[in-house]
C-alpha cells in the first residue's frame, strides 16, 4: 500500500512542546509512524496514502506551535 512522508520544521523549546506533537499525531488517524526531534526541530510523519499534507500541518498547528516549513515526499509545501 502507497504511503505518504511529511516533514515539518516547528518551533519547540522543551520536551513539553515536542509531547504535544506526539500527542496529537498519536491520535491522527492514518498516521503509520512519526519521530518528533527536539534537537533537530522537526516531525517526520509517514502516513497512509488517504491522509493528506494538509491535515497533518493543522494538526501540528493545533498544538500552537509554529510550523516554519513543510515538505510532502521530497517536496516544498506551503505552510
Amino acid at each position: 500500500m502507497a504511503e505518504h512522508q511529511y516533514k515539518f520544521n516547528v518551533s519547540m523549546s522543551c520536551g513539553g512542546c515536542s509531547g504535544a506533537v506526539e500527542r496529537v499525531l498519536k491520535k491522527l488517524d492514518g498516521v503509520k509512524s512519526f519521530d518528533v526531534s527536539l534537537d533537530s526541530q522537526t516531525a517526520t510523519v509517514v502516513t497512509e496514502n488517504s491522509l493528506p499534507y494538509d491535515t497533518v500541518l493543522a494538526t501540528i498547528k493545533k498544538t500552537g506551535k509554529a510550523v516554519n516549513s513543510g515538505e510532502a515526499d521530497g517536496a516544498p509545501q506551503e505552510v
